[in-house]
C-alpha cells in the first residue's frame, strides 16, 4: 500500500502535465481551459499536447522536470526531487510551498 500510495502522489517531485494544469487551477483560481492553455504555452507545446505521453516525456528531459522512474530510463544527470520541482516553478513562474520551507531552513534567498 505505502509504495502505491508513493507512486500516485508523490512521484518524487516529478509531476505530469495534469499535476501541472491542476497546480494552477488550485493556486492561481484558473479555471480548467485557462489552466490547460496556460501550462501548454510556459511549456511550449499545444493543449492537446498536454496529454501525449509520447511529447510530455520530451518536454519532461528538456525542461528538467525530471522522467517518471517507473516507465522511463532514468540517468543520474536527469533532474530529480527538489531539483524537478525548482525547474518546474521557474518554468510556470510559480511559488511553491515546500520549495519555500526547504530554501528557508536553509537560509537560502527565495527562488521564484
Amino acid at each position: 500500500m505505502a509504495a502505491s500510495h508513493a507512486l500516485a502522489s508523490g512521484m518524487g517531485g516529478i509531476r505530469t502535465a495534469g499535476d501541472l494544469v491542476a497546480r494552477m487551477e488550485m493556486t492561481q483560481g484558473m479555471r480548467l481551459d485557462e489552466a490547460k492553455a496556460h501550462v501548454a504555452e510556459k511549456l511550449g507545446v499545444s493543449p492537446a499536447d498536454l496529454s501525449d505521453p509520447t511529447i510530455m516525456k520530451d518536454v519532461r528531459a528538456q525542461k528538467g522536470f525530471g522522467r517518471i522512474p517507473v516507465q522511463e530510463l532514468t540517468y543520474p544527470r536527469d533532474a530529480q526531487c527538489l531539483e524537478a520541482k525548482f525547474n518546474i516553478a521557474e518554468a510556470l513562474g510559480i511559488r511553491i510551498n515546500s520549495l519555500e520551507k526547504f530554501q528557508q531552513r536553509i537560509g537560502a534567498p527565495a527562488h521564484v
